[in-house]
């Protein structure tokens, strides 16, 4: 008979450990029952029925039989021990494997703190990008267009102050504002309104959303004296014009009482934002001379 036959199972009885601590009389009693099964006479149907018979009784002789038994018990604890080790085996060799991929998977995965270094990079180039983007619209609402006029002024008294440098008559130059209501002032149109007083060497235009402002130059004093006291412009918007520097008074002048100016309104002033501009002005024109000498 094969020795790979469980001659504990061909009885019914349980194997390993558990049928080594059978007794004798446990493994009697489990063989007449088996036998009943498994006789012949109650099996005429099965042509295997002999044979099965034959295997009974044999796995019976050899249990019963004690130094066999023993034998037996022995290669059972071999077979047993053989696949706890194979089991064991396995279950090193499946750790091993996996620490090897979780090895090699760490090899080449990035750095944590390479990770955490581009995240934070990203996260400040997102962020300047957003400060940048909201400075930019703000910068959009605050801005005030300029018109082609006004830029073209800018440019042409840049030219006028590289030319002139200091040696431009502050009393030549008048200080023009107005209301930002209604139909607005260009620098062609002061330049045509000033015009009926004498000629016109230059407008610089300066608005904000509530008045606008410009500094004409004229050809002389006396045309730039005329144009004061005058109204020019639009009724519904008139234009303030008022010397940027006092004209130098005349030796007659003294005699009038407590030092008044002959025209009272030369002394006007347009405001603190306007005088920044002026000044702005000059100092371009001064620092111009200075870079042709």
């Amino acid at each position: 008979m094969d020795i790979e036959v469980d001659h504990y199972a061909v009885l019914d009885l349980p194997s390993g450990e558990g049928g080594a601590k059978l007794s004798e009389k446990d493994i009697s009693k489990a063989y007449k029952k088996k036998a009943l099964e498994l006789h012949p006479d109650k099996r005429r149907d099965d042509p295997n029925a002999h044979l099965n018979f034959q295997n009974l009784k044999t796995s019976y002789e050899i249990l019963k039989d004690e130094k066999a038994r023993k034998l037996f018990d022995d290669l059972l604890r071999v077979k047993r021990e053989k696949i706890r080790r194979q089991s064991q085996q396995d279950l090193k060799r499946r750790k091993m494997m996996s620490d090897l991929d979780a090895r090699e998977r760490a090899a080449f995965s990035p750095d944590a703190s390479v990770l955490d270094r581009e995240e934070e990079e990203l996260i400040a180039r997102k962020l300047k990008e957003e400060i940048a983007r909201i400075r930019a619209r703000h910068s959009k609402k605050v801005s005030t267009p300029i018109d082609p006029s006004q830029k073209e002024a800018h440019a042409r008294a840049n030219e006028s102050a590289e030319g002139k440098g200091s040696s431009v008559d502050r009393e030549k130059m008048l200080k023009v504002s107005w209301e930002k209501i209604g139909e607005d002032y260009t620098a062609q149109r002061l330049r045509d309104l000033f015009s009926e007083f004498g000629e016109v060497e230059d407008v610089v235009i300066k608005s904000s959303k509530k008045k606008g402002s410009a500094l004409v130059v004229m050809s002389s004093k006396d045309a730039a004296k005329a144009t004061c006291g005058k109204i020019l412009g639009d009724l519904s918007n008139p234009l303030l014009v008022v010397p940027l520097q006092p004209l130098t008074p005349s030796p007659f002048s003294s005699a009038e009482k407590n030092g008044e100016s002959e025209d009272p309104i030369l002394s006007n002033l347009v405001g603190a934002g306007y005088q920044k501009f002026e000044d702005s002005v000059l100092e371009k024109m001064r620092k111009a001379a200075q870079r042709k000498k």
